[in-house]
């Protein structure tokens, strides 16, 4: 079976002056399909940076990301933009909604740099927030909804293109333990449909939700 997602022998350096900074260290793993990994680590074990090169918002110093068993090294910025739009869906701890747009063109969002045509923008749009259970709030401006409720777009808006793979990146870091538990039954629930899912968190006990965990320590997998 052919992973969708893998990074070999990725390595992640930053030249700081006189100082030459490790972040990541010859990192190997692979992600298959239908998966739910959680890739955990206290704060400056590398785990942000994973996420931002696996995401293809970064590229490594050496190494290369395997995406549906493409070479994505050597890619131009316009195809990784391409790439990252049409097969990454991304959810991050500050929601990055657009605070004076409604629910529905949030979501619509990422339609607009797809191939999709515009007459099927708000129909799929309306089916993923029917999905993460935001009808009634369709037509609110995101800078009138809960932190709970942005977080629901934010995941809708990952949905809307139908990606191979969502990377989340502390989606429950900026929530209450009750609205974090909503979302990640969100989360569940998308993972029940088949959606491929990797959690990125520094909570152990969130992390104990996924199948299968990978531990990150001073830019090294250690488990």
């Amino acid at each position: 079976m052919i992973p969708v997602l893998k990074a070999q022998n990725v390595w992640k350096i930053y030249d700081m002056g006189a100082d030459r900074i490790e972040a990541l260290r010859d990192v190997n793993i692979e992600i298959f399909k239908g998966e739910f990994v959680a890739i955990v680590g206290k704060s400056g074990s590398g785990k942000s940076t994973l996420m931002h090169i696996l995401g293809l918002l970064d590229t490594p110093t050496q190494g290369k990301v395997i995406l549906n068993g493409v070479d994505t090294k050597g890619m131009t910025e316009k195809q990784l933009a391409q790439v990252r739009n049409n097969e990454i869906g991304f959810v991050f701890q500050s929601f990055n909604l657009l605070q004076r747009t409604t629910v529905l063109d949030n979501v619509i969002l990422p339609l607009k740099y797809s191939r999709v045509p515009s007459s099927e923008w708000e129909r799929k749009a309306r089916e993923v927030i029917e999905l993460v259970g935001l009808t009634d709030r369709i037509r609110n401006k995101s800078n009138e909804l809960s932190g709970g409720q942005k977080q629901r777009v934010a995941i809708a808006r990952a949905m809307v293109n139908d990606p191979s793979i969502i990377l989340a990146d502390e989606p429950t870091g900026n929530l209450d333990s009750k609205t974090g538990d909503e979302i990640i039954k969100n989360f569940l629930k998308l993972n029940d449909r088949g959606k491929t899912i990797v959690l990125v968190t520094h909570d152990d006990e969130l992390a104990e939700i996924a199948q299968r965990k990978i531990v990150l320590r001073d830019g090294t997998v250690v488990k």
